[in-house]
């Protein structure tokens, strides 16, 4: 995998933690996440306007993809009403780098090298040890359970898009159709909550829809990635959003104990480092 790539991968993980920070500091999650898929929406259908089709095979992913999102999103909402984020979030994601690489090697015969395994272990590991104490105080089993289906859900929605942006001939457009079906979300927690619609401050219309334009980026770009770099090893890098998000927590939300976050940080740097050498 080469620099340029695990770069922006990266960055694309830094701007996932930001939007999270985001809906995080939002006094209402729900009404914040579809103004997130608005924005979205918005940005898909202009883009979508002005580009070719995608091919007809990756529609039927883009379809999946945002079947699976729908999931996610709900498997995500019962999740932080059973659990505290500091305790769903590393379990959703950490789960996924190794689900998204075993889907990839089942669906599209991708086979890591070992050493990139180990790499992936390494983040997998570090994604808990940034909330160790949140783990390991006591949580609702129910949690648990949604915490597990929401990533489930994510690293389907990420093969499913991996392959379905291989197959369109035009990263772009796929990426547009993509975001533009954020509109069944942003419609069902539209109609959910258009009781409080004219209640919302101008301040979170701009917040909410500001974090879906960072979301929309974060996500192409990750898009971009599977094109050159195996699915399993993207989806890994891909959840490094968890430590900057647990940075951003430790500093902003003075949350954490800055040791563990340290050390979390520096297991998954050593992570990062062997899936750019090797896979």
């Amino acid at each position: 995998m080469t620099l340029s790539v695990v770069a922006i991968i990266l960055f694309a993980a830094l701007l996932h933690a930001t939007w999270n920070a985001i809906v995080k500091s939002s006094a209402d999650r729900t009404v914040t996440l579809g103004m997130i898929a608005l924005a979205q929406c918005v940005a898909g259908g202009i883009m979508a306007v002005f580009l070719p089709l995608p091919s007809y095979e990756s529609f039927l992913y883009i379809l999946f993809s945002t079947g699976t999102h729908f999931c996610y999103y709900y498997m995500l909402n019962w999740a932080y009403r059973y659990g505290d984020s500091s305790v769903v979030y590393p379990i959703a994601r950490g789960i996924v780098p190794a689900l998204v690489a075993i889907w990839a090697m089942i669906l599209v015969g991708e086979l890591l090298p070992l050493a990139a395994w180990f790499g992936i272990a390494l983040i997998a590991a570090a994604i808990p040890l940034s909330s160790w104490k949140a783990l390991t105080s006591g949580f609702d089993r129910n949690a648990l359970m949604f915490a597990l289906g929401t990533g489930l859900c994510i690293s389907i929605y990420s093969v499913f898009d991996g392959i379905g942006v291989r197959l369109s001939g035009n990263t772009l457009s796929y990426w547009a159709w993509g975001a533009f079906l954020h509109i069944i979300i942003a419609g069902f927690i539209g109609i959910r909550r258009r009781h409080m619609l004219a209640t919302i401050s101008t301040q979170t219309w701009v917040i909410g829809l500001a974090g879906g334009l960072v979301s929309m980026v974060a996500y192409g770009l990750v898009l971009y990635a599977k094109n050159f770099a195996p699915l399993g090893a993207v989806s890994a890098l891909r959840e490094t959003s968890v430590i900057f998000a647990a940075v951003i927590g430790f500093v902003i939300f003075k949350e954490g104990n800055w040791k563990r976050r340290s050390a979390a940080a520096v297991l998954m740097s050593a992570g990062v480092a062997v899936i750019a050498l090797t896979a």
